[in-house]
């Protein structure tokens, strides 16, 4: 869903402390820990519209188990923020506390999720192991026979991703945060120091150039080509992600919890009317051909519906929830995202920089991730390295 709001025109700078570059999910959530840790003179740089890009048509899902500790406890920290936005801003950020569930068609994958589950708990995530019969009483037609368990997420929940961007976007103006919209940053400033290094002096765009003493990269699938430009090689790449969504079913609720069956890389998750929106990780991934120049234009925009690729995950969804049919879809969403090649997202200062921090490759989890890794980025940068550890999301694994 598009968020319609008009921020304040502001005028180009030629310098700043701190310019963030994507005005998604990711950016706006470290504009806004920006401001709650009192920094000055930070801008937030967006091409198009806030929250246009990878960020308007996410599914919007909020869970918090995670396989790491660290990731857990990134994605609490986003459950706890999106709640409270609306209060703190005034914007509704679409926070509906449902509740989570994760399920188990296999032997190994409910002990996986007892592990991450005990793991959970202990950092203050309330994960409750159910048997197959005790998913029934969310959702009634679930197919449960071959089922062997699975793991209750009273937390988790669900937010409309365009409105809880410019929730954020809104906190951070109301700290002091300058957003500047439909502004194309077209290249990193740097100069080259000892040893190989690169230390980011500020970025040029189709306005003029902004010197500045940081730059965040949060602008997911558009990273790669303004850090290539550079010589940075920033590992991400858009792939098609595919959902559907469905008239009103009976039994569904909007309290309904977001569900997720990992073994067959299928999701679903109710809508406010009593639909449903059945999405997918398909097993072998469809990348948007487009070599390494993602369009700076490409914004609201959707890619053409695949049935034909999406085959095999509806008829997961049509096993996992009996009574669903290919009648009851009203709508084929199919929409770019960034992809990483473990499935973690990435954060951090690349290798051989200095000045430069990188928030992106969020593999269709950005709106359950985002909020909690911005403010792990920004005490990041504040305390000159990581305060949990978060080497499994580090942008240096992959050297």
């Amino acid at each position: 869903v598009k968020a319609a709001y008009d921020f304040p025109k502001t005028s180009i700078p030629s310098s700043a402390n701190v310019l963030i570059v994507g005005g998604g999910i990711a950016g706006t959530s470290i504009a806004y820990h920006f401001a709650k840790a009192g920094w000055k003179d930070v801008y937030l740089l967006e091409q198009n519209k806030i929250s246009s890009g990878t960020t308007w048509h996410s599914a919007g899902q909020v869970g918090q188990l995670r396989s790491s500790a660290a990731q857990t406890k990134v994605n609490k920290a986003s459950t706890e923020l999106y709640a409270r936005l609306h209060q703190e801003t005034g914007h509704d950020a679409g926070w509906v506390n449902c509740g989570g569930l994760q399920l188990a068609s296999t032997k190994e994958r409910m002990l996986q999720l007892e592990r991450m589950a005990s793991m959970a708990n202990v950092y203050g995530v309330d994960a409750t192991v159910i048997s197959p019969e005790q998913c029934l009483k969310y959702w009634p037609m679930l197919r449960t026979d071959d089922l062997f368990g699975g793991v209750d997420l009273s937390g988790d929940g669900r937010v409309l991703p365009g409105a809880c961007t410019v929730s954020l976007a809104k906190g951070a103006e109301q700290g002091g945060v300058k957003i500047i919209e439909e502004i194309e940053v077209t290249e990193l400033l740097y100069d080259e120091i000892e040893n190989s290094q690169k230390r980011i002096t500020g970025v040029k765009t189709n306005q003029g150039d902004i010197k500045s003493t940081w730059v965040i990269m949060a602008g997911n699938m558009w990273m790669r080509q303004l850090g290539l430009k550079a010589g940075i090689d920033i590992p991400v790449y858009p792939c098609e992600h595919h959902y559907v969504i469905t008239k009103p079913i009976e039994g569904v609720t909007r309290n309904s919890p977001c569900t997720r069956d990992p073994d067959a890389g299928v999701y679903f998750r109710s809508l406010d009317d009593g639909g449903l929106k059945l999405g997918a990780f398909k097993k072998r991934s469809k990348p948007w051909q487009i070599a390494d120049q993602v369009p700076s234009d490409f914004a609201y925009d959707l890619l053409q519906p695949d049935w034909p690729d999406f085959k095999e995950p509806f008829g997961d969804h049509m096993h996992r929830l009996k009574g669903i049919t290919r009648d009851h879809v009203v709508k084929f969403v199919n929409g770019p995202e960034a992809f990483t090649p473990d499935n973690n997202f990435i954060l951090g200062p690349p290798p051989l920089t200095e000045g430069l921090f990188i928030a992106g490759g969020w593999n269709s989890a950005g709106i359950a991730c985002a909020g909690g890794a911005g403010k792990y980025a920004v005490e990041w940068i504040e305390n000159g390295g990581m305060t949990i550890d978060l080497t499994s999301v580090d942008i240096r694994r992959f050297i």
